[in-house]
């Protein structure tokens, strides 16, 4: 399973990439707005950290809009990834710049039928949101299973994208379900070094070699 980090800040991004623990990054008008910074400020700044795919998100409604500003987004690489909704404009726009060469992820996924038509449209990635799932009581694990299956029913080569990560149970889950990418929030990637027994076990090894009292 591939990580994404889900951040606006560079810093995180920084700190999970020396880590090793990252294969690319997913943005959002929120996530930048929360940074404090412009997608035409942060964008470039990640392309010189690393050069794994990194998913950028419109912030126009309509087709025409779309394809302009996804286009406009390319000049920042070619590892470059356009985010467009799950709206029909969205879908248009997906097979649009698909048949472009362009590589689309198509984000706020919450059915199979959904991510079924981002496939059918050339997504690269169908980004599900399982913990906006969750939220309302409806298991966003099974949308991925439901997803997984589908898309190894037809040999499509988009990639299931779990979006909206909570906890690192949820990239468990999703890793046993055979989804291709997890996008994680920094907190949650740094959850994955923490676990009582390890805490208790290094300090009885520091302990028995002298290193602490």
């Amino acid at each position: 399973m591939k990580f994404f980090i889900d951040t606006g800040q560079l810093n995180e991004i920084k700190q999970a990439n020396d880590w090793g623990l990252i294969d690319g990054v997913t943005t959002n008008p929120s996530l930048i707005a929360k940074a404090n910074t412009t997608i035409e400020e942060l964008i470039p700044r990640i392309v010189e950290i690393g050069d794994w795919p990194i998913s950028v998100e419109v912030t126009e409604n309509h087709y025409e809009g779309m394809l302009q500003q996804g286009r406009d987004f390319t000049k920042y690489g070619s590892n470059i990834v356009v985010k467009l909704p799950m709206t029909p404009d969205g879908i248009k726009g997906t097979r649009t710049l698909a048949a472009e060469g362009i590589k689309v992820n198509v984000t706020l996924i919450f059915h199979p039928i959904q991510g079924l038509i981002a496939a059918k449209a050339g997504a690269t990635y169908a980004s599900p949101f399982v913990g906006r799932l969750d939220d309302i009581a409806h298991s966003g694990m099974e949308l991925i299973r439901d997803l997984v299956n589908i898309y190894d029913n037809y040999d499509y080569p988009t990639e299931v994208l779990v979006a909206s990560v909570r906890h690192p149970l949820h990239v468990v889950e999703a890793a046993n379900l055979g989804a291709d990418v997890a996008t994680i929030p920094f907190g949650v990637l740094q959850k994955f070094f923490q676990h009582p027994l390890t805490d208790a076990g290094l300090e009885r090894f520091l302990r028995d070699a002298g290193k602490q009292p």
